[in-house]
C-alpha cells in the first residue's frame, strides 16, 4: 500500500490521526456469501504522530477472532502549505514493517502466529521495550556497540552518564566534554562494570 495524502477537512471530523485511523480499521461489512465481516480496533497508540500501532480484531458474524497488528507511517503537518495535513501508508506486522516500537498494551493483545515476518517483528519490538526500560544512573560508565564520530570530530565509545533535568547527556571520560546521541535508550549500549579496590586490612 502507497502513501494516502488529504486535507484534515477530508478526516470525516477526526481531529487526530489516531482518531481517523481507528474508525478507518473499524468495520463490519455484509459478506457475498452471507453474514457479515469486520474489522475492529481494540487498542492504539500513534506517539509524537509518526507511527501507529494497533491490536485489530477480526471479526465475522460480529464475532470475534483472530487479533494482528496493524502499523501505519503517519505524516501529520497541521500547517503544510500544500494543503496535505495528513498522511499514511499501512501495512499488517505480517510484513515485517522496519517501525518496531509498539507498546506493550498492544503487543500483549495479539493472538498466537506462525507467520515469520510478524513473529520477527514482535521480537524486535519486545527487545525495543526491553531496551528503552533499562535504568541508568548519573555517573555510570557506558559503551557503545561501536565508536561514534560527532560534529567536533571527537570519536568515542565510552562515556560518563549525565543529566540536564531530564535530558541524558554523555560526557567523554577524559575531556568532560558533553555530546549527546539521538534516541539514545534505543542503542544497544552497555554498563561498563565499575572496578573496585578492597582495602587491605593488616593485623
Amino acid at each position: 500500500m502507497g502513501w494516502l495524502t488529504m486535507s484534515r477537512h477530508s478526516m470525516g471530523g477526526h481531529a487526530t490521526a489516531k482518531g481517523y485511523l481507528d474508525d478507518q480499521f473499524t468495520y463490519e461489512r455484509d459478506h457475498p456469501e452471507g453474514g457479515t465481516r469486520g474489522l475492529k480496533v481494540l487498542a492504539s497508540s500513534c506517539p509524537a504522530n509518526r507511527v501507529y500501532y494497533a491490536a485489530a480484531q477480526v471479526t465475522r458474524d460480529g464475532i470475534g477472532g483472530e487479533v494482528f497488528a496493524i502499523v501505519c507511517l503517519v505524516l501529520w503537518n497541521p500547517r503544510s502549505a500544500s494543503g496535505e495535513n495528513f498522511g499514511y501508508k499501512g501495512m499488517t506486522e505480517n510484513m515485517g514493517p522496519c517501525e518496531a516500537a509498539c507498546p506493550a498494551a498492544i503487543l500483549d493483545l495479539l493472538t498466537p502466529t506462525t507467520n515469520e515476518h510478524a513473529l520477527d517483528w514482535r521480537r524486535r519490538s519486545r527487545e525495543a521495550l526491553a531496551r528503552r526500560s533499562r535504568k541508568i544512573e548519573t555517573g555510570a560508565r557506558i559503551k557503545l556497540p561501536a565508536p561514534v564520530r560527532f560534529s567536533d570530530g571527537h570519536v568515542g565509545e565510552e562515556f560518563i552518564v549525565d543529566r540536564i533535568g531530564r535530558r541524558v547527556i554523555l560526557r567523554d571520560p577524559e575531556t568532560r566534554m558533553p555530546y549527546r546521541i539521538g534516541r539514545f535508550m534505543d542503542q544497544a549500549w552497555t554498563i561498563v562494570p565499575e572496578t573496585k579496590v578492597h582495602k587491605t586490612l593488616f593485623a
